[in-house]
């Protein structure tokens, strides 16, 4: 019988698939973030890299893999909040659809401050919408990489990614795992790979993810190197992102995302994970 993999391949977990060879036995689709979420739940896919808040929310039927994750300690690049005012004088906020992650965050956050601004689900770049009427605008994924680098880019020879500011272009962008950071301490999950209690990934499956995640960490540079071009950025800064990720859901990894969970789905189920390797 086939085991049907839905993978989210966003350049953040290109060190986990881009030298994934499936098993035999093993498909693969791909998708955005809330694509593969539904697939999931509806069991048209087996395993998915799926938003860390769906698993949340359906943490009744789904288990994680124990060691892998798409986390921060800080700065993640890629989920942003463009905006044009004061965080605090926000007052409508386009959404994208692509992610039910960002925008939970993005909604604990604005409670966390006392804010509750307009939340509209619209799609488009950052710039465009701003332009629109919208004084703030969340983006996501390799889009909002590109569009983050338009807005404080470029990066001179001396300079390093931590130096590059927020505000560019008459507009800032907020980094919402720097928000959460700021909030909490702990690091940011914003992935795990999960599969229903009742259908776990086989073995070789799994074991080939590994061996391929070794190798992507591995060989870093020609990673970044492949993928820049397509995105328009310099290698250096797509190195920069990648090497910032916590792929391994670590004990401090669990802890932020436990204490996430608490507020964005209070009386969840129990979150369940795989026996650890070895």
């Amino acid at each position: 019988m086939t085991y049907r993999a839905g993978w989210i391949h966003y350049t953040n977990v290109a060190p986990i698939l881009d030298s994934l060879v499936l098993p035999a036995g093993v498909t693969a689709v791909t998708g955005v973030p809330t694509q593969m979420n539904t697939a999931l739940l509806s069991g048209e896919v087996d395993i998915a890299n799926i938003s860390a808040v769906e698993f949340i929310r359906n943490a009744q039927m789904l288990e994680a893999l124990p060691d892998f994750s798409v986390a921060v300690l800080g700065p993640v690049y890629s989920v942003n909040l463009f905006h044009t005012r004061p965080l605090q004088k926000l007052r409508r906020i386009a959404l994208t659809a692509q992610s039910a992650m960002s925008v939970a965050l993005l909604e604990v956050l604005l409670r966390e401050r006392g804010l509750c601004p307009t939340l509209e689900r619209d799609e488009g770049e950052a710039e465009d919408l701003l332009s629109s009427g919208y004084d703030g605008v969340l983006r996501i994924g390799d889009s909002a990489l590109r569009e983050w680098y338009r807005v404080v880019g470029p990066l001179g020879d001396t300079q390093t990614m931590t130096t590059l500011p927020s505000t560019g272009r008459g507009i800032t962008v907020t980094d919402l795992a720097c928000e959460w950071f700021d909030l909490t301490g702990h690091p940011f999950t914003f992935a795990v790979w999960a599969y229903r209690k009742d259908n776990p990934p086989p073995p070789d499956l799994v074991q080939a993810m590994r061996e391929a995640r070794r190798d992507g960490l591995g060989h870093l540079a020609q990673v970044a190197r492949r993928h820049a071009g397509a995105l328009g950025l310099p290698p250096r800064v797509v190195q920069h992102y990648l090497w910032n990720f916590r792929y391994h859901l670590e004990a401090p990894d669990r802890l932020g995302l436990r204490k996430f969970a608490a507020r964005a789905v209070p009386g969840h189920a129990p979150l369940c994970f795989g026996k650890r390797p070895g």
